[in-house]
């Protein structure tokens, strides 16, 4: 049995090398890249969303769709006051629903077919993308139940049975609710650093090399690690047009969501060495 050995990291553009993992195959091999390969990377995620719109419409759409009817929802269950961090926390699933996209830009590469049917079924077939989907959607949850014990710490019951109109103002007018939204957004910040950490890099290579999701977390952390201010300047991109999704009532995912899509699959490619 071949012993791990550390995860070799390189600069972009040096001779690619390799390592032999427990399991017999070759680990990932991750580079250094700047800032300069975050702009590339969006404006190769750009191009293939104006070469295949249909695919990342259609996707936003359906993730559009999915916002407004939780935040419906909400309204109708008498519990407006999950709205907003039940949107936040909508976001941190998007990597698993862009799985699609990364398929459409691997197969633009290669000049392959785009026929939906033939996408899903690669995506399908990939076991490990549903493991990561379970990371995503267990961190998911957890950001629900902090929200919740947070309110229940800071705001008390009442909080909990506000109208829209009170929770906003006892959240934004009181020290008790100024400090729950504090505490509460570090706190969120926290969980989308860790989970932005180990799928930026993992959802790609997931679906395109024959690894473990285990392996592609680490992977994905170690890539974080060793380019944190491009990394850095990426998950803040993410961010902003995220919110300014959110602010548009989800309608921006429908520009969003693709072009971050496939702009993560060619920073994976930017930042993982390919194999030989």
């Amino acid at each position: 049995m071949v012993p791990r050995e550390k995860l070799v990291i390189t600069r972009l553009g040096t001779d690619r090398m390799t390592t032999a993992s427990v399991s017999g195959k070759t680990d990932p091999v991750v580079r250094i890249i700047t800032v300069a390969d975050v702009q590339a990377a969006l404006r190769d995620g750009i191009a293939d969303f104006r070469r295949a719109p249909r695919h990342g419409l259609v996707l936003g759409a359906v993730c559009a769709a999915i916002g407004i009817a939780i935040v419906a929802l909400l309204y109708v269950l008498g519990l407006p006051y999950l709205a907003y961090p039940l949107g936040a926390g909508f976001a941190l699933v998007c990597p698993f629903l862009a799985a699609g996209l990364y398929e459409v830009s691997r197969r633009l590469e290669t000049g392959r077919s785009l026929a939906a049917s033939e996408i899903w079924a690669t995506v399908r077939g990939r076991s490990e993308i549903r493991w990561m989907g379970f990371a995503t959607v267990f961190i998911l949850i957890m950001w629900m139940y902090q929200v919740r014990f947070l309110m229940a710490l800071f705001l008390g019951y009442s909080g909990m049975m506000a109208t829209m109109g009170e929770f906003l103002r006892v959240v934004l007018t009181t020290t008790e609710g100024l400090t729950f939204l504090a505490v509460g957004n570090v706190v969120g910040a926290i969980l989308s650093a860790i989970l932005f950490s180990i799928s930026v890099v993992a959802f790609p290579l997931v679906l395109d090399r024959d690894v473990d999701f285990v392996t592609a977390m680490i992977t994905s952390v170690k890539a974080v690690a060793a380019n944190p201010v491009p990394m850095a300047v990426f998950a803040a991109v993410i961010a902003a047009m995220l919110l300014l999704s959110a602010l548009t009532g989800f309608l921006g995912l429908l520009i969003a969501l693709p072009v971050l899509g496939h702009a993560t699959w060619h920073l994976y490619r930017r930042v993982v060495v390919p194999l030989a």
